[in-house]
């Protein structure tokens, strides 16, 4: 009996999807993405912009890209993910296409459809591939969770109503319920 074979994709499938239509390929899995809702959005823009301020405040030359934007993780057709927030300070990275390698900090925002997806391999994905810095975003339980992949120490759990440490900038801590009262 034949074992049948499993498909693996490339950019180029991620590049054929019809117009409108986003996907994220890890080790040649394909993963469709469903339009963000109202409240997933709103963080991305108040997460973006408090980052933005705060490096362009200090002269930082780190670019805060939110999705979508592409990130070539790891340097092959088999890997393309479109993180929520990607905070990239190697501008070598940067071309027209996206980023080639791991940008410095990622934080995706789950949804309630594919909360495993962030929690799991894009953790074990971001972590090899060279991310400083991950958050996990939860609207819904209201928890962030926080991986310092330089400094395991710095690797916990808050709440919205907590002011989170940034791992890779000493002096900022973000409240994201108080960016969400701003607004």
């Amino acid at each position: 009996m034949a074992l049948t074979q499993e498909k693996f994709y490339t950019i180029e499938d991620i590049y054929a999807l019809p117009d409108g239509q986003r996907a994220e390929l890890i080790d040649g899995q394909m993963y469709m993405m469903a339009p963000p809702n109202f409240r997933h959005q709103k963080l991305v823009m108040e997460l973006s912009a408090v980052i933005h301020r705060y490096i362009k405040s200090r002269g930082g030359s780190c670019e805060v890209l939110p999705a979508p934007f592409a990130v070539f993780l790891s340097g092959d057709d088999r890997n393309y993910v479109e993180p929520d927030i990607s905070v990239v300070c190697d501008k070598n990275k940067l071309n027209e296409h996206g980023c080639n390698g791991a940008p410095d900090w990622v934080i995706e925002i789950t949804s309630p459809s594919n909360p495993q997806r962030d929690y799991g391999i894009k953790l074990f994905k971001y972590r090899t591939a060279g991310v400083r810095e991950y958050w996990i975003v939860n609207p819904l339980t209201r928890i962030v969770n926080v991986y310092d992949f330089e400094h395991e120490e710095g690797t916990n759990q808050y709440t919205f109503d907590n002011d989170i440490p940034v791992c890779i900038y000493k002096d900022l801590s973000i409240c994201i319920s108080n960016l969400l009262l701003e607004s």
